[in-house]
């Protein structure tokens, strides 16, 4: 599968190991930076890596930072982008499940390394269900 990945410098290291993870299931990452602790702009690696997911050029995508919280945000101003902020494996779960999410935000601040990537196998793990939640999801997208 082709995943984009970015983070701002507060979920740097996070997007390092999933990153590592990741390619050693065998999955195509694309890596939209950032590269350091070095303080940056969240917005500025983002919405790249979103946009790339909106286009359809990869199937998914995740995104981290301290809380997640903007980067998730940020993700979600693209239509045709369900980013969802994850903090453990069961939200991970719903996400897809229910939401169809093709993103998710995590916070490096909020959940430890191991619990990242559970919620990383789980999310990329977990199917769509479908039926009562496509006319919802149709919802997301219509202008307002």
């Amino acid at each position: 599968m082709k995943i984009a990945l970015a983070s701002d410098h507060a979920g740097f290291e996070y997007k390092e190991r999933i990153k590592e993870h990741l390619t050693r299931a065998g999955h195509e990452v694309h890596d939209f930076g950032t590269n350091s602790h070095q303080s940056v702009d969240y917005p500025d690696f983002i919405r790249p890596a979103a946009r790339v997911v909106a286009t359809g050029e990869c199937e998914r995508g995740i995104v981290l930072g301290g809380s997640g919280n903007g980067e998730s945000m940020a993700a979600n101003r693209f239509r045709g982008v369900r980013c969802a902020l994850c903090w453990n494996v069961e939200s991970a779960r719903l996400a897809r499940l229910h939401n169809d999410a093709n993103m998710i935000s995590l916070g490096q601040r909020m959940i430890s390394r191991e619990t990242a990537l559970a919620i990383v196998d789980t999310w990329l793990s977990t199917p769509f269900e479908g039926g009562r939640h496509l006319p919802r999801l149709r919802k997301l997208d219509e202008p307002t």
